[in-house]
């Protein structure tokens, strides 16, 4: 290792006994933001209650649109689910995994070594994504998810010949050409659905595997933004953090859908592009380029994850760093250049995708009740926890902390979450997100996540029992679809 790539002392992670956690100001005294302890919780609680009153609102219009004339085309809006209340062989292993969280899990997560912390969240994100799924069964939630009408295993046997079908993929696109691509393959560039192509070469094909995949990987973003948070904005908070990853709603719709491994893809491509810029790695060169070959991979995944470029842009303000740019760059042009020489026409593919979008459901979709109605899916997807800690990232002194040259370290998780959420209100803007969120944003939704962080230590625990039972009634009272 070069000595100019020595981890400098402003960016070096401390050990974990000299990592505090972030005191609540205690009396009258205010913290960063200037609120009072009885204060901040005061809207905390409010900020949560409207976050619950967006939600019902959304239910109730919804249900009215649907008796009316049916435009929304979801069974219990603003979701894409039916009601179903059940329980499942997942059932005790979630209770369980959720019970163990709330009670230890911030104490371990600031007992254990970094590295230790890290395996235990990817172990224990796993879990509770598996337990969660399970709770419809192993056929109904893992196996078959990924095999419906829709979905991207229905295509596989059309790529016999990969080239020949890389090359005509744009023209089966729009749903009135010859031979249409199922919906998943037709809003989506081939990298989605080469990835189950290959593991299908490899003897993993069939919905149990993919199903697997997508749970194993979509599990690991939660590792991804623990390691993001530590980076820019110390260990202090990323400890805090990690319980709230772990144990977060989202894992309802990553196990077992394709997007969870987008989220996965983007989470370790924004990581990556962390170490570089802030140098905590043994080799930034080798972080950057990393980095890239995701952000590139992650383009013909998902045409609207280019998006996370927006939080890419956050790390370099709050790294003040540029380096890691050329390496970054010269790594994201490679899948473009090798899907390009392959035939394929990125933004080809993406007007035709519009055409394709709208002559489905979507040209009915109200986008007058899913701009807002898709928030409230954030909500139902994040939790009251994260709800609230986007208050207090929202009340955080970030341009004067910038501009100063002193933002704390709040102030730059702060600024983190607010990238992610600017990246999401950039997608619910674009009109091309009307239903189905809870899914499709889960490579944002993500990084809303660790704004919890932001909360005090006292009600900690109740903030993580709110994540755990919203997830659980998710689950038992819903069956989720996509």
């Amino acid at each position: 290792m070069r000595a100019e790539e020595t981890p400098t002392a402003d960016h070096r992670p401390s050990p974990p006994e000299e990592c505090p956690p972030v005191q609540e100001p205690a009396g009258k005294k205010t913290g960063k933001t200037g609120e009072t302890g009885r204060t901040g919780r005061s809207a905390d609680l409010a900020a949560a209650g409207a976050g619950v009153l967006l939600v019902v609102v959304a239910v109730l219009v919804g249900r009215a649109i649907e008796r009316a004339d049916g435009a929304l085309h979801v069974n219990w809006p603003p979701l894409f689910a039916s009601w179903d209340p059940h329980i499942g062989p997942g059932t005790p292993a979630a209770v369980l995994v959720a019970l163990a969280v709330v009670v230890q899990g911030p104490a371990v997560a600031a007992r254990l070594s970094w590295r230790a912390l890290t395996l235990a969240t990817w172990a224990t994100s796993m879990a509770w994504v598996f337990s969660l799924a399970l709770v419809d069964g192993w056929h109904n939630g893992i196996a078959q998810r990924l095999t419906t009408r829709e979905e991207y295993l229905q295509g596989i046997g059309r790529f016999g010949d990969i080239g020949a079908a890389v090359r005509g993929y744009t023209s089966h696109i729009l749903l009135y050409s010859p031979g249409h691509w199922p919906a998943h393959l037709a809003g989506h560039p081939p990298g989605a659905v080469l990835t189950f192509v290959g593991l299908d070469r490899l003897g993993l094909g069939g919905g149990g595997w993919s199903g697997v995949w997508c749970v194993v990987t979509g599990a690991s973003a939660a590792v991804a933004v623990l390691v993001t948070v530590r980076a820019l904005a110390g260990e202090a908070l990323a400890r805090r953090a990690a319980p709230f990853l772990v144990v977060a709603p989202t894992a309802v719709w990553i196990g077992a859908s394709a997007d969870g491994y987008f989220a996965a893809v983007a989470a370790w491509a924004v990581a990556l592009f962390t170490l570089a810029a802030t140098r905590t790695v043994r080799s930034p060169a080798t972080a950057a380029v990393a980095s890239g070959l995701l952000f590139g991979a992650l383009c013909y995944l998902s045409y609207g994850l280019a998006l996370i470029a927006v939080i890419g842009v956050a790390v370099l303000l709050i790294s003040r760093s540029a380096r890691p740019l050329p390496l970054f760059l010269a790594g994201a042009l490679v899948a473009p250049a090798v899907f390009t020489l392959a035939g394929f026409n990125w933004w080809e593919a993406y007007q035709l995708l519009v055409e394709r979008y709208y002559q489905g459901v979507a040209r009915i979709r109200p986008y007058g009740y899913w701009v807002w109605a898709n928030l409230a899916c954030t909500v139902l997807m994040t939790g009251l926890a994260t709800v609230a800690g986007m208050r207090r990232a929202c009340t955080a002194k970030i341009l004067r902390g910038m501009r100063t040259g002193t933002l704390q370290d709040t102030g730059r998780l702060a600024l983190l979450v607010l990238a992610a959420l600017l990246a999401l209100l950039l997608a619910d803007l674009s009109g091309m997100s009307k239903a189905e969120t809870e899914r499709i944003w889960l490579p944002f939704a993500c990084w809303l996540l660790p704004a919890a962080a932001l909360l005090p230590d006292r009600g900690r625990r109740g903030w993580l029992t709110a994540q755990t039972v919203l997830a659980l009634l998710i689950n038992h009272l819903l069956f989720t679809g996509w």
